[in-house]
């Protein structure tokens, strides 16, 4: 009588005990650990430190005022000022623009933010040096404004630099009107002899000026300079939006090659305790390339479809333009298969482990996404030159948050897209042709 149970063999810890099972899995696990800690974590751990060329603008819409009896315009001496004060660190990038440049830069990404000096503004500083009134004159101000739609680090930072650019400014306004005031109630109280009981010359409020505080006489709003809608993630839609399609080609590579093995009979399945093994298919790597990369495409209808389904229909994410974004959802899905399928095909089982490093581990610490491309090392910067969820999440915050314009990063995006395909399908069809011309074929043919 026999048993259908496996008989006694080697036990767990006769295979445990072996080093040659270990050394494999060890060298590769420890290697890929590292590694993902070290290319993670580089890009984040200082953002200010590694801050490099933020774009803000520098906005004067001064018109200029007579003060003390001269022709003056203090924006466009504020804003030259910044610009050329010393950056040590090449840390910004400040570019002097008329408001309606700005606005055009803001609404299409170009800059992370911007130093407004508004109408008025010599005006508003010429009339704290007055004589005092009934009511004490509006105070001078400078405004920042944000763009979340660059991401809310980038925005922040840019408005950190920006804040502090206006104080300083305001701190060296404040030591000129000072000393003029100085200088003033010197000469007032050289004409004009102190009566008994009257206070000294410049200690009791006699102008506007002391009233305001000639310390720091400039009052810094910040308001929104390009708006984004309320379920817009704090500027960070775009990004998670991305990664889903990233996610998805890569993903559904992986699980459209195992399937096509073992359906082939290159794989067994095994579900639970059930194992099936199909009979082989003898089939060229090219042709079974041909299959992955049109299954791929294919479903990259049905995932783009989904994403956008369950982002903009069920969770209500704010999103525009949504022909083009489900045609760009297609697209970008579909030229991540087919490069994750180049590989699969190219190297095999190491393909995923390739790809992974490609595709997710390399590519999204230099997406710019999170944390923006001025503010990551350089090694980085170099990386989102071609890296693809940095050409993809371009476009897809341009299609979001800037109204689907070209020069918002979706044209690049467009290129990027068509370069990555066709340099997919290039690789891959070139290793497996040479694969089957070799005779390196997955089957062994049978004796003749």
């Amino acid at each position: 009588m026999t048993s259908n149970r496996p008989e006694a063999g080697v036990r767990a810890s006769q295979v445990l005990r072996n080093p040659r099972v270990w050394l494999v899995p060890t060298i590769i696990i420890g290697t890929v650990g590292f590694l993902l800690s070290l290319l993670y974590m580089g890009g984040i751990v200082n953002p200010s430190g590694d801050l490099h060329r933020l774009p803000i603008g520098l906005v004067n819409s001064d018109q200029g005022a007579v003060v003390a009896g001269q022709q003056q315009n203090l924006g466009a001496q504020i804003t030259t000022g910044i610009a050329n004060a010393p950056d040590p660190g090449d840390k910004v990038d400040w570019r002097l623009l008329d408001r309606a440049a700005a606005d055009d830069q803001l609404s299409s990404g170009k800059l992370a933010g911007a130093l407004e000096v508004p109408a008025g503004f010599t005006a508003a500083v010429a009339a704290l040096g007055a004589p005092a009134g009934p009511q004490p004159p509006a105070r001078p101000t400078m405004t920042v404004l944000t763009n979340p739609g660059v991401g809310s680090l980038a925005s922040s930072l840019a408005s950190q630099i920006s804040q502090a650019a206006a104080q300083q400014a305001s701190a060296q306004l404040g030591k000129t009107l000072t000393a003029q005031a100085q200088a003033q109630a010197q000469a007032q109280a050289q004409a004009q002899p102190q009566q008994p009981g009257q206070p000294a010359a410049g200690t009791g409020g006699a102008t506007n000026a002391a009233a305001l505080q000639l310390a720091d006489p400039v009052t810094v709003e910040v308001t929104v300079g390009h708006s984004i809608g309320a379920h817009s993630g704090l500027g960070l839609t775009a990004f998670y939006y991305t990664l889903l399609l990233v996610l998805c080609g890569f993903l559904g590579a992986n699980v459209i090659s195992n399937g096509v093995d073992v359906a082939l009979g290159y794989s067994a399945s095994e579900l639970g305790p059930i194992r099936t093994q199909r009979p082989l298919v003898r089939i060229s790597r090219t042709q079974t390339l041909v299959v992955t990369s049109v299954m791929s495409v294919g479903l990259s209808l049905l995932t783009s479809s989904l994403v956008m389904l369950a982002t903009v229909g069920v969770l209500g994410m704010d999103a525009s333009h949504l022909p083009l974004l489900w045609v760009f959802s297609v697209c970008a899905t579909s030229a991540v298969g087919l490069g994750a399928q180049a590989l699969l095909a190219a190297f095999g089982g190491i393909g995923q482990l390739i790809s992974m490093f490609i595709f997710i581990a390399l590519s999204l610490p230099s997406s710019g996404a999170t944390i923006p491309l001025y503010a990551l090392p350089e090694f980085y910067r170099w990386l989102a030159v071609f890296e693809p969820m940095r050409q993809l999440s371009d476009g897809v915050r341009a299609i979001l948050y800037f109204d689907a314009q070209a020069d918002a990063g979706l044209t690049r995006a467009w290129i990027m897209i068509a370069i990555g395909t066709v340099a997919a399908l290039v690789f891959g069809f070139a290793m497996t042709t040479y694969y089957d011309r070799k005779g390196l074929h997955r089957f062994h043919p049978e004796p003749s």
